[in-house]
């Protein structure tokens, strides 16, 4: 095959983040909206296929941490970039749009085309900020806006805290503009990615024990969406706390070098 055609394991981990993107859709439509439209009042279905959904999206995560990581350890082929954006558009854009879409078809609160508004207003939030990634260059170590993946988690996480629609709705749209904005968000290396590939890990065991209807689970699953949030918030302050602390440092240098 011609070398612009062959895959390398990094595009392989790629396509994987794909697919679990579009298995997130299916388990949304098969086992949520579907039913809902038939009328069924199975609650126990609905919950597996949300957990199930949102573990899909989880592991989507995962491909995508993964992939960055064999790339540039091993080596990536001519469609890399584009593979991981259009991946990416799919797991971290579609599937969380859609789940705020059926949310608003399903939830007693709900309002459908407001939440309709809402789901379109994620899903071109990362786009943009796919296309704005593909296109600025920004300093070594960070993201300019909440990297899409942290942002997709984030959406649902509300979706399932089960706030009043008007506070979801709020928290969806501001987690939108996070993305698209300019805060500045580290890029998951290191002991950052160990301690993301951690949290997924816990959100999936949240996940499982809330769709099993575990004894605390709906309190677990509670208590981690809210951390999800808290963490959306919170970790733009450690690269602000490094930017704060590099230009402390050139300042010091700048004086020591001045001195006689």
């Amino acid at each position: 095959m011609p070398l612009s055609l062959r895959l390398s394991i990094a595009d392989t981990l790629t396509l994987g983040n794909a697919t679990c993107g579009f298995m997130a859709v299916y388990f949304t439509t098969t086992g949520i909206l579907i039913p809902h439209l038939q009328g069924s009042q199975e609650t126990g279905m609905a919950r597996h296929s949300a957990a199930t959904a949102v573990i899909l999206m989880l592991c989507a995560a995962v491909f995508d941490l993964f992939d960055g990581l064999v790339a540039r350890k091993l080596r990536s082929s001519p469609m890399g970039a584009e593979l991981d954006n259009l991946s990416d558009l799919i797991s971290f854009g579609l599937a969380p749009a859609y789940f705020v879409l059926v949310y608003g078809m399903v939830a007693d609160d709900a309002h459908q085309r407001v939440a309709a508004v809402g789901a379109i207003v994620v899903l071109l939030a990362v786009v943009l900020r796919l296309a704005r990634f593909s296109c600025v260059t920004v300093k070594d170590g960070t993201f300019q806006g909440m990297p899409s993946p942290f942002g997709a988690l984030t959406v649902v996480s509300i979706v399932l805290l089960e706030l009043p629609f008007v506070a979801t709705l709020l928290a969806i749209l501001g987690t939108a503009w996070l993305m698209v904005s300019r805060v500045e968000y580290p890029k998951p290396r290191g002991p950052l990615a160990v301690a993301m590939l951690s949290w997924i890990v816990t959100s999936m065991g949240l996940l499982a024990a809330w769709a099993f209807d575990a004894p605390g689970g709906q309190l677990l699953l509670q208590t981690g969406c809210a951390l999800q949030l808290v963490l959306g918030a919170v970790i733009p302050l450690f690269a602000t706390a490094r930017r704060v602390n590099n230009f402390r440092d050139n300042r010091r240098e700048a004086r020591a070098a001045q001195l006689p």
